[in-house]
Protein backbone atom coordinates (compact mmCIF):
# COMPACT_ATOMS: atom_id res chain seq x y z
CA UNK A 1 0.00 0.00 0.00
CA UNK A 2 2.58 2.41 0.60
CA UNK A 3 4.52 1.50 -2.31
CA UNK A 4 1.60 2.25 -4.14
CA UNK A 5 0.90 5.43 -2.34
CA UNK A 6 4.80 6.47 -3.39
CA UNK A 7 4.47 5.98 -6.76
CA UNK A 8 1.03 7.99 -7.29
CA UNK A 9 2.50 10.83 -5.33
CA UNK A 10 5.70 10.75 -7.71
CA UNK A 11 3.69 10.79 -10.67
CA UNK A 12 1.22 13.54 -9.47
CA UNK A 13 4.62 15.37 -8.49
CA UNK A 14 5.77 14.78 -11.92
CA UNK A 15 2.56 15.86 -14.02
CA UNK A 16 2.33 19.26 -12.86
CA UNK A 17 5.68 20.21 -14.22
CA UNK A 18 5.13 19.13 -17.71
CA UNK A 19 1.60 20.69 -18.18
CA UNK A 20 3.33 23.99 -16.87
CA UNK A 21 6.58 23.76 -19.20
CA UNK A 22 4.54 22.46 -22.12
CA UNK A 23 2.16 25.35 -21.84
CA UNK A 24 5.47 27.55 -21.91
CA UNK A 25 7.03 25.79 -24.31
CA UNK A 26 4.06 26.41 -26.73
CA UNK A 27 3.82 30.00 -25.56
CA UNK A 28 7.68 30.31 -26.49
CA UNK A 29 7.15 28.86 -29.93
CA UNK A 30 3.97 31.01 -30.75
CA UNK A 31 5.84 34.40 -29.66
CA UNK A 32 8.79 33.46 -31.58
CA UNK A 33 7.16 32.73 -34.95
CA UNK A 34 4.83 36.17 -34.47
CA UNK A 35 8.13 37.76 -34.20
CA UNK A 36 9.22 36.15 -37.17
CA UNK A 37 6.33 37.26 -39.19
CA UNK A 38 7.16 40.87 -37.55
CA UNK A 39 10.45 40.61 -39.53
CA UNK A 40 9.49 39.25 -42.71
CA UNK A 41 7.42 42.52 -42.77
CA UNK A 42 10.04 44.60 -42.11
CA UNK A 43 11.99 42.38 -45.51
CA UNK A 44 8.91 43.06 -47.34
CA UNK A 45 8.96 47.03 -46.90
CA UNK A 46 12.56 46.96 -47.29
CA UNK A 47 11.69 45.80 -50.87
CA UNK A 48 9.12 47.84 -51.36
CA UNK A 49 11.24 50.59 -50.12
CA UNK A 50 14.01 49.78 -52.78
CA UNK A 51 17.85 49.92 -52.40
CA UNK A 52 18.90 53.97 -51.81
CA UNK A 53 21.26 55.55 -54.47
CA UNK A 54 24.11 55.70 -52.04
CA UNK A 55 23.55 51.87 -52.45
CA UNK A 56 23.81 48.70 -49.87
CA UNK A 57 24.87 49.46 -46.35
CA UNK A 58 27.71 47.36 -46.55
CA UNK A 59 29.58 48.56 -49.47
CA UNK A 60 32.84 46.83 -48.76
CA UNK A 61 36.15 46.86 -47.82
CA UNK A 62 34.56 47.74 -44.36
CA UNK A 63 32.87 50.75 -45.91
CA UNK A 64 29.08 51.20 -43.92
CA UNK A 65 27.17 54.14 -45.03
CA UNK A 66 25.05 55.68 -42.64
CA UNK A 67 21.68 53.81 -41.93
CA UNK A 68 18.53 55.67 -43.26
CA UNK A 69 15.58 54.81 -40.97
CA UNK A 70 13.52 51.84 -42.20
CA UNK A 71 17.16 50.25 -42.08
CA UNK A 72 17.62 51.53 -38.32
CA UNK A 73 14.28 49.81 -37.68
CA UNK A 74 15.15 46.23 -39.19
CA UNK A 75 18.28 46.63 -36.84
CA UNK A 76 15.90 46.94 -33.58
CA UNK A 77 13.53 44.45 -35.12
CA UNK A 78 16.12 41.74 -35.77
CA UNK A 79 17.45 42.05 -32.14
CA UNK A 80 14.25 41.93 -30.64
CA UNK A 81 13.51 38.99 -32.58
CA UNK A 82 16.45 37.31 -31.53
CA UNK A 83 16.04 37.90 -27.78
CA UNK A 84 12.76 36.17 -28.10
CA UNK A 85 14.21 33.12 -30.20
CA UNK A 86 16.46 33.14 -27.49
CA UNK A 87 13.68 33.33 -24.82
CA UNK A 88 12.05 30.47 -26.64
CA UNK A 89 14.99 28.24 -26.80
CA UNK A 90 15.16 28.36 -22.82
CA UNK A 91 11.38 27.27 -22.16
CA UNK A 92 11.54 24.69 -25.29
CA UNK A 93 14.75 23.18 -23.67
CA UNK A 94 13.56 23.46 -19.96
CA UNK A 95 10.26 21.21 -21.22
CA UNK A 96 12.46 19.17 -22.80
CA UNK A 97 14.81 18.41 -19.88
CA UNK A 98 11.72 17.47 -18.38
CA UNK A 99 10.07 15.62 -20.52
CA UNK A 100 13.16 13.33 -20.59
CA UNK A 101 13.42 13.00 -17.02
CA UNK A 102 9.89 11.86 -16.53
CA UNK A 103 9.96 9.45 -19.57
CA UNK A 104 13.22 7.60 -17.78
CA UNK A 105 11.41 7.51 -14.67
CA UNK A 106 8.01 6.21 -16.32
CA UNK A 107 10.43 3.73 -18.44
CA UNK A 108 12.80 2.47 -15.63
CA UNK A 109 15.33 3.07 -18.25
CA UNK A 110 18.15 5.27 -19.20
CA UNK A 111 17.38 7.64 -22.13
CA UNK A 112 19.04 7.04 -25.47
CA UNK A 113 20.72 10.11 -25.47
CA UNK A 114 23.31 11.50 -22.83
CA UNK A 115 21.63 14.56 -20.50
CA UNK A 116 23.93 16.80 -21.83
CA UNK A 117 22.78 16.65 -25.46
CA UNK A 118 19.42 18.31 -24.24
CA UNK A 119 21.81 21.34 -24.86
CA UNK A 120 24.36 20.69 -27.18
CA UNK A 121 22.70 18.92 -29.49
CA UNK A 122 21.26 21.88 -30.55
CA UNK A 123 24.72 24.08 -31.50
CA UNK A 124 27.30 20.89 -32.12
CA UNK A 125 27.54 20.50 -35.90
CA UNK A 126 26.18 17.80 -37.72
CA UNK A 127 24.36 15.58 -34.47
CA UNK A 128 22.32 18.99 -34.51
CA UNK A 129 20.38 17.44 -37.83
CA UNK A 130 18.91 14.56 -35.73
CA UNK A 131 19.99 14.93 -31.81
CA UNK A 132 17.10 16.88 -30.71
CA UNK A 133 14.28 14.92 -32.73
CA UNK A 134 16.14 11.99 -31.33
CA UNK A 135 15.57 13.28 -27.87
CA UNK A 136 11.59 14.27 -28.39
CA UNK A 137 11.14 10.92 -29.89
CA UNK A 138 12.76 9.01 -27.67
CA UNK A 139 11.03 10.44 -24.49
CA UNK A 140 7.66 9.87 -26.87
CA UNK A 141 8.54 6.04 -27.21
CA UNK A 142 9.15 5.50 -23.81
CA UNK A 143 6.22 7.39 -22.02
CA UNK A 144 4.00 6.29 -24.70
CA UNK A 145 5.17 2.17 -25.69
CA UNK A 146 3.78 1.18 -28.81
CA UNK A 147 2.61 4.48 -29.86
CA UNK A 148 3.29 5.80 -33.16
CA UNK A 149 5.64 9.55 -32.88
CA UNK A 150 2.90 12.37 -33.69
CA UNK A 151 3.29 13.62 -37.60
CA UNK A 152 3.98 17.08 -36.17
CA UNK A 153 6.89 16.10 -34.55
CA UNK A 154 8.53 15.00 -37.83
CA UNK A 155 7.00 18.30 -39.75
CA UNK A 156 8.34 20.70 -36.84
CA UNK A 157 12.13 19.47 -37.43
CA UNK A 158 11.54 18.85 -41.43
CA UNK A 159 10.78 23.10 -41.44
CA UNK A 160 13.57 23.40 -38.80
CA UNK A 161 16.07 22.17 -40.75
CA UNK A 162 15.01 24.62 -43.62
CA UNK A 163 15.10 27.46 -41.88
CA UNK A 164 18.31 26.19 -39.89
CA UNK A 165 20.22 25.22 -43.05
CA UNK A 166 18.92 27.92 -45.35
CA UNK A 167 21.21 30.39 -44.26
CA UNK A 168 19.10 33.37 -43.82
CA UNK A 169 16.97 32.07 -41.33
CA UNK A 170 17.80 30.80 -37.85
CA UNK A 171 21.63 30.47 -38.39
CA UNK A 172 21.79 33.29 -40.50
CA UNK A 173 25.32 33.50 -41.81
CA UNK A 174 25.18 37.38 -43.11
CA UNK A 175 25.15 40.14 -41.35
CA UNK A 176 22.24 42.37 -40.97
CA UNK A 177 23.49 44.36 -43.53
CA UNK A 178 24.03 42.19 -45.92
CA UNK A 179 20.65 40.57 -45.44
CA UNK A 180 18.98 44.45 -45.83
CA UNK A 181 20.88 44.05 -48.89
CA UNK A 182 19.53 40.37 -49.68
CA UNK A 183 16.11 42.23 -49.33
CA UNK A 184 16.54 44.90 -51.73
CA UNK A 185 17.43 43.17 -54.63
CA UNK A 186 15.49 39.66 -54.21
CA UNK A 187 13.07 39.47 -51.39
CA UNK A 188 11.85 35.86 -52.05
CA UNK A 189 14.46 33.48 -50.46
CA UNK A 190 14.57 35.55 -47.43
CA UNK A 191 10.31 35.16 -47.09
CA UNK A 192 10.88 31.08 -48.25
CA UNK A 193 13.26 30.84 -45.10
CA UNK A 194 11.08 33.27 -42.87
CA UNK A 195 7.65 31.05 -44.03
CA UNK A 196 9.80 27.52 -42.74
CA UNK A 197 10.50 29.13 -39.77
CA UNK A 198 7.55 30.37 -38.84
CA UNK A 199 5.81 26.81 -40.12
CA UNK A 200 8.08 25.07 -37.65
CA UNK A 201 7.10 27.31 -34.72
CA UNK A 202 3.45 26.01 -35.77
CA UNK A 203 4.51 22.55 -35.97
CA UNK A 204 6.04 22.48 -32.89
CA UNK A 205 3.31 24.02 -30.83
CA UNK A 206 1.16 20.82 -32.32
CA UNK A 207 4.61 18.70 -31.43
CA UNK A 208 4.84 19.80 -28.06
CA UNK A 209 1.14 19.82 -26.90
CA UNK A 210 0.91 15.76 -28.79
CA UNK A 211 4.06 14.63 -26.87
CA UNK A 212 2.75 16.42 -23.56
CA UNK A 213 -0.41 14.42 -23.64
CA UNK A 214 0.95 11.66 -24.49
CA UNK A 215 3.34 12.04 -21.29
CA UNK A 216 0.39 13.37 -19.14
CA UNK A 217 -1.90 10.29 -20.16
CA UNK A 218 0.61 7.92 -18.81
CA UNK A 219 1.27 9.56 -15.73
CA UNK A 220 -2.64 9.25 -15.19
CA UNK A 221 -2.60 5.90 -15.53
CA UNK A 222 -4.13 5.53 -19.12
CA UNK A 223 -3.71 2.99 -21.84
CA UNK A 224 -0.38 4.16 -22.24
CA UNK A 225 1.01 2.34 -18.99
Amino acid sequence: MTEQMDQFSARSFALRPIQVSGRLATGGLLLAGLAWVVRAVWEIRLSVAGEPASGPPDQGNGVHRPLNSLENSYHVVTSVVGVLVVLCALVFVSWLWQLRDNARALSGQEPKYLGIWVYLGWIVPVVNLWFPRGIVVDAFRSSAPGGRVPASVNVWWGLWLVGMLSGVGIVARDSTDQIIARAYNGVWPLLLSDAAVVGAAIAGVFAVRAVTAAQVERLRGGPAS
